[in-house]
């Protein structure tokens, strides 16, 4: 059995609310939070990046595994905040982490999917033996043009997974995953916000994606209706119940795992999010039906089914949730200026 043997989750303290960005660009709010869905989103203080996220997320996933950190043998962490263009992220991490010199170590990078595949390359490595454990991290400080669209929606925040064969209280039962060159979103090199193709980000790249990775895992021996929870990338709060809507998925299904109104897109993070949360409040016996998305376009479809010993995992550890309700509100001001976003000054992550 491989699977989930400790989870964790972090979110940043900073939130500025959708009315606060409306205001500065003469937009409607109301408009806006119909449209989208979202309320207010995390940001990353000035102090934070995708490897503080991925590090405070980590320290969770180890306390609750219960294990030693030496005993991990690979780190991957997908982002497409990463700090450094050309400096491993994964590398700090397991010194933060006290891992021993001899493990694995790689950043990924798929637009918003690059977390669940790095779940996808620790299942490997440990259904071979090739290691004990690996850590698979989701986390980013999305990016958003002043103006644009994606500054109502680009969040910051992250999770962690411990995968084993020992110990798991969440095993994982299958995935399948659905690629093709759809380029609907992308960020050229040294280019500090992503461009994106409107609409055309909807049906042939998100529904399209989702769609097939999750028809494609069910046609595998599974139907929607033995998920307890289903948990779908959530680039605003329409798409999810979109796809949900389509596939004649019930609502309350997804409420638990959609957070985006709360905390944004948090890209990598945001499935990575939406599943800590599920797990902070599923029991024994649960199934759920979880699927990634990255523009480029791809996404991981997986199922899963939550074992004993979920709730004493649970308790070692600070629940999402904790997160989500500390806040401090900014104004734009603020949140420029530890964005990095006026030129000449300030944080450039």
């Amino acid at each position: 059995m491989v699977g989930i043997v400790g989870y964790g989750a972090y979110v940043p303290i900073n939130r500025i609310k959708t009315e606060e960005i409306a205001r500065v660009w003469g937009e409607d709010a109301n408009k806006i939070k119909k449209g989208l869905g979202i309320i207010e989103k995390a940001t990353a203080n000035v102090d934070e990046d995708a490897v503080t996220i991925g590090v405070e997320a980590s320290k969770i996933a180890l306390k609750r595994a219960n294990i030693n950190s030496k005993d991990i043998g690979a780190i991957f962490i997908g982002s497409e905040s990463h700090p450094y263009v050309v400096k491993s992220s994964a590398s700090i991490i397991g010194e933060a982490l006290n891992v021993q010199p001899q493990f694995s170590a790689a950043d990924l990078e798929f637009a918003c999917r690059a977390g669940t595949t790095a779940i996808i390359i620790n299942m490997g490595l440990v259904d071979s033996s090739k290691i004990k454990y690996g850590l698979a991290i989701g986390a980013d400080t999305a990016q958003g043009k002043p103006g644009n669209a994606l500054e109502y929606s680009a969040g910051s925040g992250g999770g962690a997974y411990i995968i084993g064969k020992e110990n798991v209280v969440v095993e994982i039962l299958d995935y399948y995953s659905y690629t093709t060159d759809t380029p609907d979103f992308w960020r050229r090199e040294g280019a500090p916000y992503p461009s994106h193709a409107g609409r055309f980000t909807g049906e042939p790249a998100y529904f399209k994606h989702v769609g097939n990775a999750t028809k494609g895992l069910l046609e595998k021996g599974y139907s929607l209706s033995e998920f307890d929870y289903v948990i779908f990338h959530q680039p605003n709060a329409k798409f999810p119940k979109l796809m949900a809507k389509r596939l004649g998925i019930d609502m309350k299904k997804i409420e638990t795992g959609l957070l985006t109104p709360y905390i944004g897109n948090t890209y990598s993070g945001a499935v990575m999010l939406g599943l800590a949360n599920v797990l902070d409040q599923a029991k024994a016996g649960d199934r759920i039906l979880l699927t990634s998305f990255g523009s480029g376009a791809g996404s991981d479809s997986f199922a899963l089914e939550v074992k004993d010993g979920i709730e004493e995992v649970r308790k070692r550890g600070k629940e999402l949730k904790e997160f989500i309700n500390r806040k401090k509100y900014i104004d734009y001001a603020e949140y420029v200026k530890i964005r990095g976003m006026l030129v000449g000054y300030g944080s450039t992550h």
